[in-house]
């Protein structure tokens, strides 16, 4: 992925620097309306689970979710919509060489009417380095000193991946509840220094 700069606006003011047809979906009525205007409305997420992960016939059910779905939805147009969402980062530590920060980087979940939504890159992001101005990097060092943590936004904007779009599971960590992962070809990465670490 490169190095970036670390960017200090709010997320309210991302439509400045993303391309102008981009649908930003980090809040949870923007996804929900997603998720209608490209599916309809939500599975039967219960008679999907049924008896839970030992029922013989719940990967088969989810399966064939999974598939009938990616057929509801060939030719629907919001395939072809760019959308932007949000990971949580944090600063680790510092290139010396570069002047740049490395960034670890994991996922959000968001709780909707739907189930859990997960925005999932096509690869993971792997190598992200930011460089802050100056000022900035003298107040990251000064907190990554003390071993405070510095809390970035990872923003991924892009598009649907026609062959797998959007699929179907359930949460590893909530018995029961539907999880929704949209997949997406990164096509443009900004990093933004939380709200809670704004100057």
């Amino acid at each position: 992925m490169g190095l970036r700069p670390l960017r200090t606006i709010l997320p309210a003011q991302l439509a400045s620097i993303l391309p102008d047809d981009t649908h930003v979906l980090i809040e949870r009525s923007p996804i929900e309306a997603f998720l209608v205007a490209l599916e309809g409305a939500p599975p039967d997420w219960g008679t999907v689970y049924g008896h839970g992960h030992h029922d013989p016939g719940h990967d088969e059910r989810l399966f064939n979710l999974n598939r009938e779905r990616d057929a509801a939805r060939e030719g629907n147009p919001v395939l072809n919509w760019r959308v932007a969402f949000v990971w949580p980062g944090e600063l680790s530590r510092i290139d010396p060489e570069t002047e740049s920060y490395v960034v670890a980087v994991g996922p959000a979940f968001h709780s909707t009417r739907w189930g859990m939504v997960r925005f999932k890159p096509e690869e993971f992001l792997s190598n992200l380095r930011v460089r802050p101005d100056k000022t900035l990097a003298g107040r990251i060092n000064r907190d990554l000193a003390k071993r405070e943590k510095v809390h970035v936004l990872v923003v991924m904007a892009g598009v649907l991946i026609p062959s797998e779009s959007i699929i179907y599971d359930f949460s590893h960590e909530e018995e029961g509840v539907g999880l929704i992962m949209p997949v997406v070809r990164i096509e443009q990465v900004e990093v933004l220094l939380s709200e809670s670490q704004a100057p």
